[in-house]
């Protein structure tokens, strides 16, 4: 009888085994089988019972047709000309507020200054959207706010820094500091500005040191600035700012039939070599380079020939370096596309313009500072790039300068009609924003100050 038993027990455990055994195979079948329609589905659609949605059924996605911009309406405030055009020493035409642009365009000073003139060629703009109804433009200044996008603010912030930031003897103030107080006091008794805040306001503040003052008050504003590195996060960043070119000074190289074995210099640097903050950089590479044959490194500035020269320099030239100085950005990388010079930029914190559009990378090389700093690394670096990977850079640049151009009339895609975009695209956050903002508004009483307080890290 134990036998019989011991045996019946082990034909049950033998069943047991085949039968989970096939068990097993037929879930791994089935496994497989789903797993092989679902890679062989197109779409997820297939998956949906449309009888159960007959609404889907004729249902496409819309295509969204990037090249197509959307006009950005402007209001743009009529602010005393002290405020803009004065600057330049145009004199207004009794209570005009601004110049007649068809007959007569205050001209901008140049050197140094008009690198960063942004404000100056933004404001154009609009005046000229006023009568000028020719294909291309994006942007439209209303003299209604309510129908409004932005705000802007015709301020020449950066010639105002300039010419009148240095402190007269026997003055306590000069008129960089008065005229910021005076713009700030201005923009908040405005309606506009009371109504959002100022966070749907535009305001060009392309040097480094302009609107120094103002701009801890002024921040919940859209800048427009050349690089972040004088500004806390929390007051300038990318999310809220637009990051537009510096306008070169070097004029742009015309009918460029050189190639890469007629520009005998391989790497070329001209400017300031010595400086504060970050450009340490710039004399610690100037240390290594200073031996190499090929390579022209040297003090220069606009005085004395300086443009002529780095012009020539610059046109017969393989590769320009764009290092980091007092700030991330510098006019020299826009000097160099415009004179078709590879850019060689080395700078770990630059932002740059439109890059949600140019692939820097296709038309410049990226080096980071801690390579750069390594003995023979950087001339080893440049020497092994090939002269068709060059030429392949050197044909992009030729493409995309025209981004980079400032003018009057603006034309499509050039460096205004492309700040316009950038700003096109912050519009539906800063709806957000204002949106946002007003779901208790039927409980709070009338506020005595701005909608949008100084960063908590920001207040002493």
């Amino acid at each position: 009888m134990a036998e019989r038993s011991v045996g019946s027990s082990n034909s049950i455990g033998f069943l047991s085994w085949k039968s989970l055994i096939a068990l097993l195979s037929l879930a791994l079948t089935v496994f497989m089988l789903s797993w092989s329609l679902m890679l062989n589905t197109r779409g997820r659609s297939q998956f949906i019972d449309q009888n159960l949605y007959p609404h889907l059924k004729h249902y496409n996605p819309p295509l969204i047709d990037h090249e197509q911009d959307a006009t950005l309406k402007v209001f743009m405030y009529d602010l005393p000309s002290e405020f803009h055009f004065e600057l330049l020493y145009w004199k207004p035409d009794g209570s005009a507020h601004w110049p007649d642009i068809r007959s007569n365009v205050p001209e901008y000073p140049g050197g140094l200054n008009v690198q960063h003139s942004v404000a100056y060629w933004l404001t154009l703009d609009l005046l000229a959207s006023d009568f000028n109804n020719a294909g291309g433009q994006n942007v439209v200044r209303v003299h209604n706010s309510s129908e409004a996008d932005v705000i802007f603010v015709p301020f020449f912030s950066s010639i105002c820094f300039n010419r009148f930031s240095r402190l007269n003897p026997h003055q306590e103030t000069n008129k960089n500091k008065e005229l910021q107080q005076k713009l700030v006091k201005y923009l908040t008794s405005q309606p506009e500005w009371q109504r959002s805040g100022g966070i749907d306001h535009v305001i060009a503040a392309h040097h480094p040191n302009s609107l120094l003052d103002a701009r801890m008050q002024l921040w919940p504003a859209m800048f427009i600035l050349s690089d972040f590195g004088r500004y806390p996060p929390t007051i300038a960043n990318i999310n809220k700012d637009v990051i537009a070119p510096y306008k070169h000074i070097i004029k742009s190289y015309v009918n460029d039939s050189s190639g890469f074995d007629s520009r005998p210099i391989l790497l070329f640097f001209q400017g300031a070599i010595y400086r504060k903050d970050g450009g340490f950089v710039r004399q610690e590479i100037f240390y290594i380079l200073k031996k190499e044959k090929d390579v022209h490194f040297t003090f220069g500035s606009v005085q004395k020939q300086g443009v002529p020269s780095a012009t020539k320099g610059m046109q017969t030239s393989k590769f320009c370096l764009n290092i980091a100085g007092d700030t991330p950005s510098s006019n020299r990388l826009f000097d160099a596309i415009a004179s078709h010079c590879v850019p060689v930029i080395i700078s770990d914190d630059i932002e740059l313009p439109f890059e949600d559009v140019l692939d820097y990378s296709e038309f410049c090389i990226f080096i980071r500072t801690s390579d750069a700093l390594k003995d023979k690394f950087l001339i080893n670096f440049i020497r092994n790039i090939s002269k068709a990977e060059w030429t392949q850079k050197w044909e992009k640049l030729k493409e995309v300068e025209h981004f980079f151009e400032y003018q009057y009339p603006s034309k499509k895609n050039d460096a205004v009609q492309m700040i316009w975009r950038s700003v096109v695209k912050k519009v539906p956050v800063i709806k957000r924003r204002l949106h946002a903002s007003r779901r208790f508004s039927r409980f709070e009483k009338p506020a005595s100050k701005s909608v949008f307080p100084l960063p908590r890290n920001l207040i002493s």
